[in-house]
């Protein structure tokens, strides 16, 4: 069982370890959960991942996995041996790539927990339309989020204002994992579909991420604390 009260997940959205671990020191691993994606991994790989579990926290490895099938299972087997707590692939790879991935980590001791991304919180409709899909944003996110239920994904990555519609078709089990949370008065930044963390939570998330509401405010942890608090 995990020893974390909260739902938020901090993003650790930096270029090198350096400045991830100083952060990861100035927060309770009990408070929060941590995030690594694309540009830190790359630039520091596993070894950043085993430096922040040694610290005590849980960790998200968001490098959203989409290829073909095979490669795919073969990544997050990885994923599972270095121990971490989420990993995620792209919905968009389809049935075959999601059941590989299933079957990947089904019967570890400790496998992750797998989840995937539907429409990336930074898209807005117009972004969605210039790619030509059939139907609207939130169609494709219900129907990616469904099939990532039927093929075994334990959830999905959503934006917060999907959340509610999510919960009520896919049940109370099922995880909502949403980017693009900002407190109240923060700026949006580069995402376009945001809400509050006491909205999210309302609507039916499970887990908050939140990037640099935390990690560009004076004091992370006061920043960190304020918004368990609002919870």
């Amino acid at each position: 069982m995990s020893n974390v009260d909260s739902p938020v997940i901090v993003a650790l959205d930096y270029p090198e370890m350096a400045p991830a671990l100083e952060l990861a020191n100035a927060l309770d691993p009990t408070a929060c959960r941590l995030k690594v994606g694309k540009e830190l991994f790359t630039a520091e790989g596993p070894a950043l991942v085993e430096r922040l579990q040694s610290l005590g926290f849980d960790v998200f490895l968001d490098l959203k996995f989409h290829d073909i099938p095979n490669t795919v299972a073969g990544a997050l087997r990885s994923a599972a041996d270095l121990g971490v707590w989420m990993a995620n692939v792209h919905v968009s790879g389809g049935r075959r790539m999601l059941e590989a991935s299933v079957d990947a980590i089904a019967g570890l001791p400790k496998p992750p927990l797998l989840i995937g991304v539907t429409v990336l919180t930074s898209m807005d409709a117009g972004d969605f339309a210039e790619l030509a899909y059939r139907g609207s944003l939130e169609e494709q996110v219900l129907r990616l989020a469904g099939l990532a239920r039927d093929c075994g994904l334990q959830g999905v990555v959503c934006s917060a204002q999907e959340a509610a519609s999510l919960r009520e078709s896919l049940g109370a089990s099922f995880a909502l994992v949403t980017p693009g949370i900002r407190p109240a008065g923060s700026v949006a930044d580069d995402q376009r579909r945001v809400l509050t963390p006491a909205e999210a939570v309302a609507a039916g998330a499970s887990y908050l991420v939140v990037g640099r509401p935390i990690t560009r405010a004076e004091d992370p942890a006061a920043a960190l604390q304020a918004i368990n608090a609002s919870l």
